[in-house]
């Protein structure tokens, strides 16, 4: 898949403040901003995508590093780690801190809401801007927050594989809407180095029963034939057939989102 071959989607460019990005748009009904993963926006997230357009969402997706079609490989991986570690725009390893591309994905929402109306929006963070639905929280019109395998910061250490890649001031606000009711979704494969255990315990430390958790089975030896590298679980490690655990994972987003952006009957 080459960007030409993503003309069913609607191309355009979306700025604030600064930042200026290309954004992918399809569907109709309530919003939902697409974040991909590393190395980019690759055919895999198209294919994700494009499922939530096919549940009957409207999604936006914007294009914050890499090469838009571009498929997975270990160089380009490398390459867009790389650049996007030495931009200001994202905390890799800075503790207690949001990355400031999260403010961007905020007023991309905002927008989204305005556009297609409805209770709110929802989004899904994938690997290195996985947390970026989290910090999304602070808007009450975040409605939808998921963190799929969320990988920042980097952990290094012992503190950070506890940190949200989240301020204390915006992690006060999350707390503030999660005892208010709000919801929030979690992915991850249980073996994954990249999104170690004490990540999801911090979040359930800290949100309570609000944080609804899946993690899948990876370990060596497991039942699903996981690589004990598996880490994307909504993308290059999802098995789209009836009863894996990734496929259940893929229904559990696509009901949440439709639990808590579609307006009751």
């Amino acid at each position: 898949m080459t960007e030409p071959e993503l003309s069913g989607w609607q191309r355009d460019t979306f700025t604030h403040g600064r930042v200026t990005r290309t954004v992918y748009r399809g569907g109709s009904g309530p919003g939902v901003v697409v974040i991909h993963e590393v190395p980019g926006v690759t055919p895999k997230v198209m294919e994700f995508a494009q499922r939530v357009v096919d549940a009957g969402f409207t999604v936006v997706m914007p294009s914050l590093f890499g090469t838009p079609g571009k498929p997975m490989g270990m160089p380009y991986v490398l390459r867009s780690i790389t650049g996007a570690c030495v931009s200001r725009e994202f905390h890799a390893l800075a503790l207690r801190s949001t990355s400031p591309m999260t403010e961007y994905c905020r007023a991309l929402a905002a927008d989204l809401h305005e556009r297609c109306g409805g209770p709110g929006v929802g989004a899904v963070g994938m690997c290195f801007t996985g947390n970026f639905a989290l910090a999304m929280m602070v808007d009450d019109r975040m409605l939808a927050p998921v963190l799929s395998q969320p990988s920042l910061p980097f952990p290094v250490s012992a503190a950070h594989k506890r940190d949200l890649n989240l301020s204390e001031v915006d992690l006060a606000r999350v707390k503030e809407r999660a005892e208010a009711g709000q919801c929030l979704l979690g992915l991850r494969f249980t073996n994954d180095p990249a999104v170690p255990p004490q990540r999801f315990a911090r979040l359930r430390e800290e949100l309570g029963d609000r944080f609804i958790s899946v993690e899948i089975d990876s370990s060596k030896g497991n039942p699903w034939g996981f690589p004990r590298s598996a880490h994307s679980v909504l993308t290059e490690h999802l098995v789209d057939e009836p009863g894996n655990p990734t496929r259940d994972a893929l229904e559990t987003v696509l009901q949440f989102f439709a639990d808590r952006l579609r307006p009751a009957a």
